[in-house]
């Protein structure tokens, strides 16, 4: 007997796909007797714990979020880290509770963006088995971009400018850090041209002044730039209402980042 292909979803014609054209749905592979390993499961290969703290935005005793490595099409992508190797079932009741203030506060940074109308804030838990959580901003008035399709539309849209990229950046690290932890984002530095001297510029009048050239703002690498290290974040610093998890652990041996435009990771 022929196979009959299962009928296409109706999401597939709602306004947010992102695709067009025929389309079938794929044969269903069998079960697998025992699932693969996740990226990270020991916390000696983890990627995340590996990382030293450069490599992110926005660091804590407890928590760091970190960004793409490159500007992609939404304004702003993060994911929020735990520090210890921990998954989401495995946080005690303390950093549990903390989860969902940081989960909020960084909700409310990436918000404040200009031309941000929404954040989803996703955690499928698939790739790596270190806790992560992405938050992923929908730019105001691009209502195609609305719902469950919002981290397809990322990969196919064009990337945004770098400078806007790091200034977004530099904007929620500050944010964050208006409540403790310390903020690792810069904004792009301004290039401009001044006259060597005054006795020059007065002898040649205001024209002589050299104009700026190229970009108000500079390309440097999208990473963003890091701060000298300083020491560990202190409970005072940490801010106001969230307690020290009595049974969490610390796991911040210097190594790899894992770079996030890995497709492997990207498959959350």
């Amino acid at each position: 007997m022929p196979h009959t292909p299962p009928a296409v979803p109706d999401f597939t014609r709602w306004p947010s796909f992102p695709f067009e054209g025929e389309f079938r749905v794929k044969q269903l592979d069998e079960p697998v007797a025992v699932e693969p390993p996740r990226k990270g499961e020991g916390s000696g290969e983890c990627h995340s714990c590996n990382a030293p703290d450069d490599a992110y935005i926005w660091v804590s005793e407890r928590w760091r979020v970190r960004a793409m490595d490159r500007p992609t099409g939404l304004p702003m992508v993060l994911i929020l880290e735990s520090r210890s190797h921990l998954d989401l079932g495995d946080l005690p009741n303390l950093l549990a509770a903390e989860l969902g203030v940081m989960t909020v506060r960084l909700e409310r940074a990436v918000r404040s963006l200009d031309g941000v109308a929404r954040v989803h804030v996703n955690r499928w838990g698939d790739g790596a088995a270190h806790l992560h959580l992405w938050f992923l901003a929908r730019p105001y008035g691009r209502l195609q971009l609305r719902g469950t399709f919002l981290s397809l539309w990322d990969d196919i849209l064009p990337p945004i400018p770098e400078p806007q990229w790091r200034e977004n950046l530099a904007l929620v690290a500050a944010w964050l850090a208006e409540f403790g932890g310390r903020p690792l984002a810069e904004p792009p530095r301004i290039q401009w041209q001044a006259p060597s001297s005054l006795a020059q510029q007065g002898a040649t009048g205001p024209s002589a002044v050299a104009p700026v050239t190229g970009s108000a703002t500079s390309t440097e690498p999208a990473a963003a730039a890091p701060l000298p290290a300083t020491p560990t974040v202190t409970e005072a610093e940490a801010g106001p209402g969230i307690p020290e998890p009595a049974d969490s652990t610390d796991a911040t041996d210097p190594g790899a980042r894992e770079s996030p435009g890995d497709p492997a990771t990207r498959a959350y």
